[in-house]
C-alpha cells in the first residue's frame, strides 16, 4: 500500500487484507510504502499489524517500486490505502496470479463503481480515453488501465526497470508488460468512495497529461509516424491533381496552384515526422526502453548512412533540375512576373523535392550519431 498522510484510512485497509489473508490461509505481509507521512501513518500501521517501509523519494510510481522492492512474497497485490479498494476479497486476484498470470489488472467498470467514488470527468472521459489509447497504441485488451488495485508476480515486474515516480507509473506498468510480452489478465474489481475528509492527492489534469505524455512518448508510430504518412499520402494526392493544371470541384470551387503549394508544405511535414519516427524508434531501442521491430531492424540494416546520403543525392539532383528548368523558363519570360502558375507548378514541387532531400540527410546523419555508443 503507498501511503502519504492516509491515517484516516490506512487501519482499516490493513485489517481488511489481514483479515483476507487469514481467511484464505495465505502466507503473506502487508508492506506499507511510506513516502514521508507527517499524520503519524507510520506508527498506525506497525500497530495494525503491517510492516513499514519508508521510501524518501515522493510519488505514487516511486512509493510502489520501493515497496515492491522490499516485499517478501512470490506474488503481490498493491492497492491504495484511501479505502477505495477492497482488500477483503482478493480471491480473483490470487486465481488468476497462481494460474500464469504474470499481471493481473482490476477492471472497476466490471466490478461496479459505487456512487460518488469516482469523478464524472475521470469515470466518462480521462479513464475511457486514455484506456482506448493504450489499447490503440499497445494492443493491450485491457479496458480499465488506471486501476489502481492489481496483482503482479515480483520478479517479474522487478525485471520490467520500471522507472516513472508519478502517476504515469500506473500507465508504464501495463505498457512495459505488454512490450515485455508478460501474460496480462484482468479481473473485475469494485470501487467505493475512499474514506478520506481531505482531497485526493490526484490531479484531474496534471495526472492526466503525465500519462497521455507516456503512452506518446512510448508509441513513436502514433505520435509521428501514423500522422506523417496521412500527411504525405494526402499531399501527394492533392499534388499529382493539381501539378498539371486547375481541377475544377464545382461550378465556384477550384483547386489551382494555390492547393499545389499547400501539398508541398503537407508533404515536408510528413517527410519530417516519418524521420523522426524512424530515429526516435532506433533510439529508444538502443536505449532499451523499447523493443527493436523485425521489419524496421531489417530496414535500418540495409540502409547505412551511405545509402540514404545517395538517395538524398539522387532527390537533390532531381530537385536541381527543375529548380534550373524554372529559371530557364523564367529568363524566356524576360525575366517578368515570376508568380505564373506554369512556372510555379515546377519550381514549388522542384523546391519541396530539395527541402525533402536535406531533410533525409540530416535526418541520416542524426541517426547515425544515435548509433554511436558510449
Amino acid at each position: 500500500m503507498p501511503c502519504l498522510n492516509e491515517a484516516e484510512t490506512l487501519q482499516v485497509c490493513i485489517e481488511k487484507a489481514l483479515d483476507y489473508l487469514k481467511r484464505s490461509g495465505l502466507s503473506g505481509e502487508v508492506v506499507v510504502a511510506d513516502n514521508g507521512s507527517t499524520d503519524g501513518s507510520q506508527d498506525i500501521a506497525r500497530a495494525a499489524g503491517a510492516r513499514v517501509v519508508d521510501v524518501p523519494v515522493r510519488g505514487y510510481g516511486a512509493a510502489l517500486i520501493g515497496g515492491c522492492k522490499s516485499a517478501r512474497g512470490r506474488f503481490i497485490i498493491m492497492g491504495d490505502a484511501d479505502d477505495s479498494y477492497n482488500f477483503s476479497d482478493l480471491d480473483a486476484f490470487i486465481e488468476a496470479l497462481r494460474g500464469g498470470g504474470e499481471l493481473v489488472m482490476g477492471n472497476r467498470f466490471k466490478g461496479g463503481i459505487a456512487p460518488g467514488a469516482m469523478p464524472f470527468l475521470h469515470r466518462y472521459l480521462g479513464n475511457p480515453v486514455l484506456s482506448w489509447l493504450g489499447r490503440l497504441f499497445f494492443q493491450i485488451p485491457i479496458g480499465d488501465f488506471h486501476c489502481g488495485l492489481r496483482g503482479y508476480n515480483r520478479e517479474s515486474i522487478l525485471g520490467l526497470g520500471l522507472k516513472s515516480t508519478g502517476m504515469e507509473y500506473a500507465s508504464e506498468m501495463v505498457v512495459k508488460s505488454s512490450l515485455a510480452k508478460l501474460r496480462i489478465v484482468e479481473v473485475p474489481t469494485t470501487l467505493s468512495p475512499d474514506g478520506r475528509s481531505r482531497a485526493p492527492h490526484l490531479k484531474t489534469w496534471r495526472d492526466g497529461w503525465r500519462h497521455l505524455r507516456f503512452l506518446l512518448l512510448h508509441s513513436p508510430k502514433w505520435l509521428f509516424a501514423i500522422p506523417g504518412l496521412v500527411l504525405i499520402g494526402l499531399s501527394l494526392l492533392l499534388g499529382m491533381l493539381t501539378l498539371f493544371g486547375p481541377v475544377q470541384i464545382t461550378p465556384d470551387v477550384s483547386f489551382d496552384y494555390h492547393t499545389l503549394i499547400a501539398s508541398c508544405f503537407m508533404l515536408i511535414i510528413g517527410v519530417q515526422l516519418v524521420l523522426f519516427s524512424m530515429i526516435s524508434r532506433a533510439y529508444a531501442a538502443s536505449e532499451g526502453f523499447l523493443p527493436q521491430p523485425y521489419r524496421m531492424r531489417k530496414t535500418l540494416l540495409s540502409l547505412n548512412l551511405e545509402g540514404l546520403l545517395l538517395i538524398a543525392l539522387a532527390l537533390l539532383v532531381l530537385g536541381l533540375a527543375g529548380k534550373g528548368w524554372s529559371l530557364w523558363y523564367w529568363a524566356s519570360k524576360d525575366f517578368g512576373n515570376i508568380a505564373q502558375p506554369d512556372m510555379l507548378r515546377i519550381f514549388v514541387p522542384s523546391l519541396t523535392i530539395v527541402t525533402c532531400a536535406i531533410q533525409l540527410a540530416a535526418g541520416a546523419f542524426l541517426a547515425s550519431v544515435f548509433g554511436i555508443r558510449r
